[in-house]
């Protein structure tokens, strides 16, 4: 009897213990979309043609985390990587990279790359803009599929698989807006159901492919990126133009906002279809308008519209002289920056926005409760 009881005991903390392990957990992560997510394609990509380096191959980006460049166009890391770490996954790799196994995930995410094709734009005489290395979503839903036999054989191999992994499809649609000049809004406004419209083909090609949990972003207030509102403030357009809640350009946030009304439909319409699977609407307007609004709640600076790596102006942001040129500074502490260099976000940022939408509240439903129902 007295060698039986630290035997019983012994196993109730074995079996209490197989009960802690986190039901939640995924075998691998696959991402899609553009310098939000990009952790290394475009510099692939970028040697690949031998063109210029890019900005992320050098300091200051990657100072705050990798203390070294990590091609991620940040301080430090992005939202996919905290995502690894909650998952116990390894940072992903950029698929371009061809670098080993991506049995654990890739991502395919590319700095630049738009939901749209590019020769959209330029058909429709909305911007100049041309995509020579082809990043666009559906580009990237290709290079998917030529990973996948190497990572399963049969449908039912395949399905077993992708069904205890992560899908992330954005943010991506960003771009498709900020490269529009706000003279042709109004255009992007109808042509907004054209980019939803791609974003769910794609969703709906994972999901036919085994995909079971799907996180699906919305558009940030891109009325709120120092990019935009440097440019935009050159026009001295009024002061009814701005939100004077935020400082941010009300016509680029309303069409934030259209996006994210059509998003969430076209999300639902997909759940009707497949009652199965887990897709998660992500909110990237209310955390980084919060941000804006109320930064010192978050422990961002007094002016949240302040890029912590540029040069000069009400923004501390030139187009000519970008985050890593020569003579551009970089705040003390970017952790109290919500804008990195312009047009993308501190880690600090990232790290609310991820775990907002990890537990709550800015996830419908959280990803960890999504996986474990």
């Amino acid at each position: 009897m007295k060698h039986t009881i630290p035997f019983i005991l012994s196993l109730f903390l074995f079996l209490l213990s197989i009960q802690l392990i986190p039901s939640h957990a995924f075998d691998s992560i696959f991402s899609f979309g553009d310098s939000y997510t990009d952790t290394g394609n475009l510099n692939v990509l970028a040697k690949k043609f031998k063109s210029s380096p890019m900005p992320s191959d050098n300091l200051p980006y990657g100072q705050t985390f990798f203390r070294r460049p990590s091609h991620r166009f940040s301080d430090g890391r992005l939202i996919v990587d905290f995502f690894a770490e909650e998952f116990g996954l390894p940072y992903l790799k950029p698929y371009l990279g061809k670098n080993g196994s991506f049995r654990q995930g890739a991502n395919f995410a590319v700095e630049g790359a738009t939901a749209l094709d590019p020769t959209f734009f330029k058909e429709h005489n909305l911007t100049s803009y041309e995509d020579p290395l082809s990043t666009s979503l559906s580009s990237q839903l290709q290079w998917f599929k030529e990973l996948k036999p190497s990572l399963c054989q049969t449908t039912k191999e395949c399905r077993d698989y992708f069904s205890r992994s992560l899908f992330i499809v954005g943010h991506i649609e960003g771009r498709d807006y900020v490269l529009v000049p706000s003279s042709k809004l109004p255009m992007m406004v109808s042509y907004a159901a054209k980019i939803i419209q791609i974003i769910a083909r794609i969703i709906k090609e994972l999901l036919d492919q085994g995909a079971q949990t799907v996180v699906v972003p919305g558009n940030m207030p891109i009325g709120c990126l120092p990019a935009k509102l440097d440019v935009f403030d050159l026009y001295a357009y009024d002061k009814s133009s701005y939100d004077p809640k935020s400082g941010c350009i009300e016509r680029y946030n309303t069409l934030s906002r259209h996006h994210n009304y059509l998003l969430l439909k076209a999300v639902k319409e997909l759940r009707v279809n497949y009652p199965q699977a887990k897709i998660i609407y992500a909110d990237f307007y209310e955390p980084v308008l919060n941000f804006v609004r109320f930064p010192q709640r978050y422990g961002f600076i007094s002016k949240p519209l302040v890029v912590c790596c540029g040069k000069g102006g009400k923004y501390n942001y030139s187009l000519i002289e970008t985050c890593s040129s020569p003579n551009v500074t970089v705040c003390k502490n970017p952790s109290t920056y919500l804008n990195w260099d312009g047009l993308r976000l501190t880690e600090a940022a990232y790290r609310y926005i991820a775990n907002s939408w990890l537990k709550g509240p800015y996830a419908d439903p959280p990803i960890v409760d999504a996986h474990k129902n």
